[in-house]
């Protein structure tokens, strides 16, 4: 409501002042006054700032997470409104456009900032939510640290109770009580919110809990191993007197994945025409090189595991596939590495070519025909993914895509279970906005070459 509120008042304003603001000024000041246009801007707005995850509420206690996601939303909804000018009121004083983004930008992020302080100052430890934890295991303490650090502001972390203390690390927060204790601990420091966080192996303690704790005020959550939970997420259906729960479901759907596919396709066809010389000389390139096509194909699994030909430069010789076996280690731990920083069946050109990444250019087509996605977890072979663990097939859940979060965080430098535990985090934590940052982030990686070989 305040965005709605400010946006139109500065968009007023800004068209009343626009005739004595500095830059030539030559329309009639009625077109700004159609009201169809501000109907256009509070809805551009509102719809651009929901679909990028601005009013998550995760995000609202923290102003270092707002103004990012913030800041890259109001660019795409400035970018829109400029769009739906050139198709319907062409004739709309551009600097009038600009000198209301300018000033609504700030306003915005000032009444987000104030807000902030606000909810930091004004509330105080009397008005949160005193939580309180139970469970002492790795889980646990890794959410207890994440409500104390970024969520603070609402949430006052009490303390741990449990009667099996299995971390060995110092708690965050000190251990008040027993797990048989939990009522009573609730009466004493008045919680509103229990975390139940113990190991699957103590299962039933979990459910005895839940039961002993239906005659209190308090709200309940049961916190489980995401890593090894595989209904992250998911449906639920009825059907008859029966809830089903869908564990295969996409976990973008609906006018998110519809935002996702559009920005896919506009991108891309964008990309491939801009980018068209490039394949052109890179071709010609990989043909005087080394004797073979220039376009490799090579089959990947998709989404829930969906297989298709995925399209690159061809950087290697002819029959590198067959020498696999040669060039795969191990790493530390005995987990497989397929990427080796001096492989032997890269060629001259292909080495340059995975440096900047022109290899992936091809991928283009691959996400114009939908079998991948400008960002999401990278395509892996079937062989590959032979060896997942069930919680790692979680990656799956997505579309594809040609960069991720693992690319932009540190790339072939990283593992193949590292590479699986950030590429989940994206899974988890999927928005327009992170894959806006990821975009970017990967403009800046190819440059500097990090990791890539």
């Amino acid at each position: 409501m305040a965005d709605v509120l400010l946006t139109v008042t500065v968009f007023a304003l800004m068209v009343e002042l626009r005739p004595i603001l500095p830059g030539r000024f030559i329309e009639s000041a009625e077109v700004a006054r159609i009201p169809a246009l501000y109907a256009c801007v509070a809805v551009l707005w509102i719809a651009t700032f929901g679909f990028s995850g601005v009013y998550d509420l995760a995000n609202i206690p923290s102003f270092a997470k707002q103004w990012g996601r913030f800041t890259l939303a109001y660019m795409l909804a400035v970018f829109v409104l400029g769009g739906v000018l050139y198709f319907t009121y062409r004739e709309m004083s551009r600097l009038l456009v600009a000198y209301f983004s300018v000033t609504d930008y700030f306003l915005l992020l000032l009444t987000r900032y104030l807000l902030t302080l606000h909810l930091k100052t004004a509330l105080g430890k009397e008005k949160c939510t005193n939580v309180l934890m139970v469970g002492t295991s790795r889980a646990a303490v890794d959410l207890a640290k994440t409500v104390m650090k970024d969520h603070s502001a609402i949430y006052n972390l009490v303390g741990f109770a449990d009667s099996d203390w299995d971390y060995q690390s110092p708690l965050p927060a000190p251990l008040i009580g027993q797990l048989e204790e939990v009522p009573r601990l609730i009466d004493e420091y008045d919680i509103n919110l229990v975390l139940i966080a113990l190991p699957e192996s103590r299962s039933r303690q979990t459910d005895k809990l839940i039961n002993d704790l239906d005659r209190f005020p308090v709200r309940v959550y049961v916190v489980y191993d995401l890593g090894k939970l595989a209904v992250l997420k998911s449906e639920v259906e009825s059907f008859g007197y029966w809830l089903m729960i869908g564990v295969r479901e996409p976990m973008i759907r609906g006018s998110r994945r519809l935002v996702k596919r559009v920005f896919d396709l506009t991108a891309s066809l964008v990309l491939l025409i801009l980018t068209s010389p490039i394949f052109l000389l890179i071709w010609i390139a990989i043909r005087f090189d080394t004797p073979g096509p220039a376009i490799h194909r090579s089959e990947r699994v998709g989404e829930n595991g969906k297989l298709f030909e995925m399209l690159k430069f061809r950087s290697m010789v002819v029959g590198a596939a067959q020498l696999q076996d040669q060039s795969m280690t191990t790493d530390e731990r005995g987990l497989p590495v397929y990427k080796l920083k001096r492989d032997p069946r890269v060629t001259r050109v292909g080495r340059f070519l995975r440096k900047i990444s022109l290899d992936e250019l091809p991928q283009l087509i691959n996400v114009l025909k939908g079998e991948m996605s400008l960002v999401g977890p990278r395509p892996e072979q079937p062989f590959v993914v032979e060896n997942y663990d069930h919680w790692e097939r979680e990656r799956l859940s997505v579309p594809p895509g040609v960069t991720g979060w693992w690319q932009v965080s540190g790339r072939s430098d990283l593992p193949m279970h590292l590479n699986v535990h950030l590429d989940l985090y994206y899974v988890r934590n999927y928005s327009l906005f992170l894959d806006l940052r990821i975009l970017l982030k990967t403009v800046f990686v190819v440059f500097t070459g990090k990791g890539a070989y």
